[in-house]
């Protein structure tokens, strides 16, 4: 299928590895140019080499920090000025520590908020008005199934996701009549650093090895697997797509059948 994003400019933060990575290759893939982002210039820099030489799109990697208002704004004005434009906006950050409710100081709390919501806010804040004027626009959010079905000992994340999910879902409502789709994807286990650092941290708690954390974590799925990044990012380059033009507003979840709930 030909999902006719030849000639658009994809913006993806949090890109240097895992899921972030995965998204902008399979977006460059389907003929985008794409502006990356993340905090550690090296690996940014070898991502953008390695997308660049496998699909022969331009690519702009700008180190940033994507829960500092003023990195993100030094982003957009790079991709602007390289591209003048930004079609496809996905939203990506690491998830805050995990950890029990008494555990968790304000500053904690914060940094959450920062990362995981606020982080999007801001992308979207500084794209949204071109893709306003120009009557198109691919807005997709990178959360997780916990903001379906929230995971043991991450209500940092659980709670700072959720809302991300909230705005999002009046956002597309908002513009939906400007040609613009808001939509989130929630990755159950990807086999990504986050998961194994999540791992690492449950086997040091419980005297376990990681590949025995892992290993329990894949017998609650329904597949018995942990997912791959490009399974991800198949459906984000569809939902990035013109095929994609009446799809908005939804939460969808990529997770082996982890999420046991209805809706």
């Amino acid at each position: 299928m030909d999902l006719r994003l030849k000639g658009r400019v994809a913006l993806v933060s949090g890109a240097s590895k895992g899921l972030g990575k995965a998204a902008a290759w399979a977006l460059a893939r389907e003929g985008a140019d794409v502006v990356i982002a993340a905090r550690g210039h090296e690996r940014l820099a070898q991502t953008a080499d390695e997308i660049r030489v496998d699909t022969g799109r331009a690519v702009l990697d700008v180190a940033a920090d994507v829960s500092q208002g003023a990195d993100i704004d030094r982003l957009v004005e790079k991709a602007l000025l390289q591209f003048g434009r930004v079609d496809v906006l996905v939203t990506n950050a690491g998830g805050p520590r995990p950890g029990l409710f008494a555990e968790m100081s304000d500053a904690d709390w914060l940094g959450a908020v920062e990362l995981n919501l606020l982080s999007a806010v801001r992308l979207i804040r500084a794209v949204l008005p071109g893709m306003q004027a120009r009557r198109w626009g691919r807005i997709i959010n990178i959360a997780s199934i916990a903001v379906k079905q929230p995971l043991p000992d991450l209500i940092l994340s659980n709670t700072a996701r959720s809302g991300l999910v909230a705005m999002a879902k009046t956002l597309a409502g908002q513009v939906a009549r400007e040609g613009i789709t808001v939509n989130n994807v929630c990755p159950g286990y990807m086999l990504t650093d986050r998961v194994r650092g999540l791992a690492e941290a449950t086997a040091a708690a419980e005297g376990i090895t990681v590949d025995e954390a892992i290993a329990r974590n894949e017998q609650a799925i329904p597949m018995r697997r942990m997912g791959q990044p490009e399974e991800l990012a198949a459906l984000i380059a569809f939902l990035a797509s013109e095929q994609a033009g009446y799809l908005t507003g939804a939460t969808i979840q990529m997770d082996g059948g982890l999420y046991q709930g209805l809706m």
